[in-house]
């Protein structure tokens, strides 16, 4: 089993190639790491590189971090912050810079279980500083994860996560934005796994109709620390 999943991924990679030609889809890479002090305590950190097409046209890097306390098994409280980078396109992370962000956020997730299907309900609220201007923003994302070929999230895990979140601002148009995903992963062992899927994702405006971007998105995930954790398999973003 071990070797289809790999082999799943990689054609997954291989097709980021062909893609590419076509200048089609965009791509968006994380690597997360998460800290585990002990079943209560955590940290987590993530960077994120993104292109307007596959392999070409990096446009967006982030990287953020912070913690979080497991208020029960199946309720956590978090809070972060993180920078964000928005370049100059056409080019590869080319200057001057379009947007520069900071921001903080504080969230609760709350899970719960339907037979071997995990439900990850996200409630965010965000205080962002875009160019030196406040805003604030509000997000929900509903996150289910199936094990296919085990129960649980164990080692050697094919599992398919998928989520839908919604974005809101206390300004009209209030809803801005709505995030799409579905993909296939493959937990190798408690400590590492190995995420790929569609993104779409699209943005609301009172001028005109919005628009929309379609991304390939890749993610390895890499939990560190006490190994009574539950393994992380959604990025905060």
């Amino acid at each position: 089993m071990i070797y289809k999943a790999s082999a799943f991924l990689l054609l997954l990679l291989a097709s980021n190639s062909l893609l590419a030609q076509n200048n089609v889809l965009g791509g968006w890479n994380i690597l997360n790491y998460n800290y585990s002090f002990n079943k209560k305590v955590f940290l987590y950190s993530e960077a994120q590189l993104r292109s307007q097409h596959i392999a070409n046209d990096f446009y967006y890097h982030e990287l953020k971090f912070g913690g979080g306390y497991n208020i029960t098994d199946k309720s956590s409280a978090f809070i972060g912050l993180g920078n964000y980078e928005t370049y100059t396109f056409p080019g590869n992370l080319k200057k001057p810079l379009t947007s520069n962000e900071f921001r903080i956020w504080e969230q609760f997730v709350i899970s719960a279980y339907i037979d071997r299907i995990k439900f990850e309900n996200r409630f965010r609220i965000e205080q962002r500083w875009i160019n030196g201007d406040f805003s604030s923003r509000f997000r929900y994302r509903i996150n289910p994860i199936i094990p296919l070929n085990h129960s649980k999230l164990t080692a050697n895990t094919v599992y398919i996560p998928f989520y839908n979140e919604v974005f809101f601002t206390n300004k009209a148009p209030y809803f801005i934005r709505n995030r799409a995903f579905g993909g296939i992963g493959y937990q190798f062992t408690k400590s590492i796994a190995l995420q790929a899927g569609f993104i779409r994702q699209f943005d609301y405006r009172k001028a005109d109709d919005g628009s929309g971007k379609n991304f390939i998105q890749m993610m390895l995930v890499i939990n560190g620390g006490h190994p009574g954790k539950e393994p992380q398999h959604s990025n905060t973003d």
